[in-house]
């Protein structure tokens, strides 16, 4: 990795989404955002992420994703590393999961970091991948390991973040890595 510039630092309090609207542009060939204490105003609700080409609006471009996962029970009763083809989209247009089934208790939330590649590009497609973890509404911590491609030759100069239902409180931080 190299050297990481903030650009900006978005809070969501109550927030149905965060959407960042400038400062995805050309200057960097990667984008970081470090997503902290992610918390749903609802009981087990998935954060996600979607993007726009320049000029378009809906955040609904097309992405084709693969996802596994690791978990491991507060209670210890089970753990597991395996493939989540429910979080996997094959050339969808809906907001991509980043973090499942998060719960909203005052000590449940989930954090991670998304990577975004050349969206300035208008000859490739964009490729992305995250980490994120994050406490489970059934007190199992999981891990979830997304990566894929927004398939659009077009740039990229938005992105927005929300639950895939309902409002959220959290700290989004856009980096560009040189």
């Amino acid at each position: 990795m190299g050297i990481s510039t903030l650009i900006s630092t978005s809070t969501a309090s109550n927030s149905s989404s965060i959407d960042i609207t400038s400062g995805l542009d050309s200057t960097y060939d990667e984008y970081m955002f470090v997503c902290t204490a992610i918390n749903p105003a609802e009981n087990s609700r998935n954060f996600t992420f979607q993007v726009n080409a320049a000029d378009e609006s809906g955040f609904n471009e097309t992405i084709t994703s693969s996802s596994f996962r690791a978990y491991h029970y507060e209670n210890d009763s089970a753990a597991a590393l395996e493939y989540d083809g429910d979080q996997d989209q094959a050339q969808g247009t809906a907001y991509q999961n980043l973090s499942q089934s998060n719960g909203n208790g005052s000590d449940e939330c989930c954090a991670g970091i998304l990577h975004l590649f050349n969206p300035s590009s208008t000859t490739y497609v964009k490729h992305f991948y995250s980490r994120f973890n994050g406490l489970h509404d059934s007190d199992v911590s999981m891990g979830d390991f997304i990566a894929g491609y927004i398939n659009t030759t077009a740039a990229i100069d938005e992105i927005s973040f929300k639950m895939a239902a309902g409002n959220f409180d959290g700290v989004i931080q856009m980096y560009g890595i040189s």
